[in-house]
């Protein structure tokens, strides 16, 4: 499953175009990211039934707990040492930074879904379990995710292709990603003054023990979601059979998913750290998520 192959919104008509519009909606941003769109290029008709499957993951109000918990675990870890730009620091006209702002707020929103549903889908799709620790679950793990968070704050992603995004990148970045450049980068690629700066002021900060340490606190935060799940989404092996899936493509989707894991769990916990830096992040304290540690 070739990941530069992608269904683009501009290209979805019809029950993709709607099913696209009901991620939106759903994860609250203003975007589809990578792996919907690869899955909707290869396998729509895994995409259909496996977000019908997916969607009740995101929608209450523990979720949303968990993604306040996610995001301040790993700002509080870095937040004295984080950099702070305006337009004349990163040598950006007023209107471009604006831009910037509101397209990092969208992936400041994105961060903690993309997590969530990369660990899910890579534990599910291998037969392994969630849903173990649901004997302290309380209202909020059916409870409606709150109206009012992270509504409407982010701008629509806009990015360049993945050969102008790799030509426009540091060289140090660059050499990260071998086959695709990720969608983040593809995106702040298109203000070069910004991202060199970012990435010589972040690099230090984020291969630091501290940064290290926090993101593995994230990543166990979305693990202890995910144990909580009082909904199992049908998506393992054997369900996916009994939908009239052939063993082909759900080995594929192993693959694709296991890459996104190991990949994501690198890049995706940056999100709100890039975000930060431009005062484009969202909530960090207004629920309070039962797995994280005081």
């Amino acid at each position: 499953m070739d990941p530069t192959e992608q269904l683009y919104e501009s290209q979805a008509h019809g029950w993709q175009r709607g099913l696209y519009d009901d991620i939106k909606r759903t994860l609250r941003a203003p975007i589809v990211n990578s792996i919907w769109r690869i899955q909707m290029f290869h396998t729509p008709q895994f995409l259909r039934y496996a977000w019908g499957q997916l969607k009740p993951v995101f929608e209450t109000r523990e979720f949303a707990a968990f993604t306040v918990s996610y995001r301040d675990t790993l700002l509080t870890a870095v937040e004295n040492e984080l950099p702070g730009y305006d337009p004349a620091t990163v040598d950006l006209a007023p209107s471009a930074f604006t831009e910037l702002q509101g397209q990092l707020a969208t992936f400041d929103i994105v961060s903690p879904r993309l997590i969530v549903l990369f660990r899910l889908m890579d534990r599910r799709l291998n037969d392994r379990p969630v849903g173990t620790n649901t004997e302290d679950a309380g209202e909020a793990a059916t409870a409606p995710y709150p109206e009012w968070l992270d509504s409407d704050r982010g701008r629509s992603p806009t990015m360049l292709s993945q050969g102008e995004a790799r030509a426009a990148m540091p060289d140090t970045l660059a050499g990260n990603f071998d086959e695709m450049v990720p969608s983040i980068y593809r995106c702040l690629a298109q203000w070069p003054s910004y991202l060199d700066r970012a990435w010589d002021d972040l690099a230090p900060l984020l291969q630091s023990n501290t940064f290290q340490t926090a993101q593995e606190e994230a990543l166990d935060l979305a693990d202890t979601y995910l144990d909580r799940l009082v909904y199992t989404p049908r998506v393992d092996p054997t369900s996916l059979a009994e939908m009239g899936f052939d063993e082909s493509t759900v080995s594929e989707l192993q693959d694709l998913f296991a890459s996104f894991n190991s990949i994501g769990s690198e890049v995706v916990p940056l999100l709100p750290v890039y975000a930060r830096t431009v005062e484009a992040s969202g909530d960090r304290d207004a629920l309070t998520f039962p797995g994280r540690q005081a």
